[in-house]
């Protein structure tokens, strides 16, 4: 019984063996490639440049104030659309205590002299009347009488400037007012925060920012590698990273004189005036990618590029056509690619088969021979 055990046992040993070998043998047993045909075709081929930037106003206004002080209200938040003129916030002026101490003394000096210059009028006008003493000299006290009146005046004036910012003759600064039309993009200030008005030494802080969102540009940098290309005028189309399917045209109107470098490569500003769609709006800040047409060819018989041999040199293209049962490099003019697409001048008609990718088993990765 264990003689025959091993029998069997040897018996399955040799026949994997036989069998691995048949396999091994059938794997590397060479099959005849086999190839997808492409033939030339129409295409539109566009040559482009890519540059990142966003999308951001032409006009852009930072209000600020004019006074220092507290915002009491706000008239306004953001996406307001908003006029020239129009209020935004009232400002609570919180008054310099020396600046209001000097104030009130300039009103209490103001009317003790008005005092004394009236007591000087009423004193001689009854003299002037009997003819003592000359109309010139009287005209003297009446002048007198009337700086101090004028004098007080200004003196409580400009109390109430320094007290509330506002006067009884003007409207004051305290009333923050739009510059422009258009529309409030951000409000950085709520009812209560302090404001510090702007100077020569300040910038002041911001209460709103404006900006007329019918205008807008593209704003992005391109590579000194590609700025060359570049000229003013040519088109853009413009893709915006927060809108699916959807394009925006664009006129490239400046390119930067001077590179900036950023991350070891010098880049270029450019900016595009953007058209607007009807009924379609962009929002400031949105991330874009401007597609630059550099050269384009409409309807022409393109090859895929990836099919194209060239010579060592670059300057020389083949691509293998069907003859019978095999494969003729022949060669051909090509003209604009587009990196995918590769536009055919002469060499190749439109029912010419060519060469395309190698057909691979299931399973395997795809190349081109």
């Amino acid at each position: 019984m264990k003689k025959i055990l091993k029998y069997v046992l040897f018996a399955g040993l040799a026949a994997l063996f036989i069998w691995t070998l048949y396999f091994l043998y059938q794997k590397s047993a060479s099959r005849p490639d086999e190839f997808k045909v492409e033939k030339p075709a129409r295409n539109n081929v566009v040559k482009k440049t890519v540059a990142n930037g966003k999308i951001v106003p032409r006009k852009e206004i930072l209000i600020k104030p004019v006074v220092s002080g507290i915002i009491a209200e706000l008239y306004v938040e953001a996406g307001d659309e908003v006029k020239r003129d129009q209020p935004l916030a009232k400002i609570k002026i919180v008054p310099d205590m020396l600046s209001l101490s000097n104030a009130e003394n300039r009103v209490r000096n103001a009317e003790i002299a008005q005092q004394n210059a009236r007591l000087n009028f009423d004193r001689n006008k009854p003299l002037a009347d009997k003819g003592v003493i000359s109309a010139a000299e009287m005209q003297t006290f009446d002048v007198a009488l009337k700086n101090a009146d004028q004098e007080v005046a200004a003196a409580k004036e400009a109390l109430q400037v320094v007290r509330d910012g506002i006067s009884r003759s003007s409207a004051g600064n305290t009333i923050v007012r739009s510059t422009i039309d258009g529309m409030v993009l951000d409000v950085p200030v709520k009812e209560g925060n302090s404001v510090i008005e702007r100077n020569n030494f300040n910038e002041g802080t911001t209460i709103a920012a404006i900006a007329d969102m019918d205008d807008l540009i593209f704003q992005g940098k391109v590579d000194e590698s590609e700025v060359g290309k570049v000229k003013l005028g040519m088109p853009v189309v413009l893709t915006v990273g927060a809108i699916e399917n959807a394009r925006w045209d664009a006129d490239l109107e400046y390119i930067a004189p001077k590179g900036v470098e950023e991350n070891g490569a010098i880049q270029f500003e450019i900016r595009a005036a953007v058209k607007l769609k009807d009924g379609q709006t962009l929002r400031s800040g949105y991330s874009a990618n401007a597609d630059i047409v550099l050269e384009q060819r409409d309807s022409v018989y393109t090859v895929p590029e990836s099919i194209v041999e060239f010579n060592d040199k670059g300057d020389s293209a083949f691509v293998q056509v069907k003859d019978g049962e095999d494969w003729k490099r022949t060669y051909i003019r090509t003209g604009l690619s587009d990196g995918i697409n590769l536009e055919v001048l002469e060499g190749v008609s439109p029912d010419t088969e060519l060469k395309g990718a190698k057909v691979e088993p299931e399973g395997a990765s795809i190349t081109v021979n």
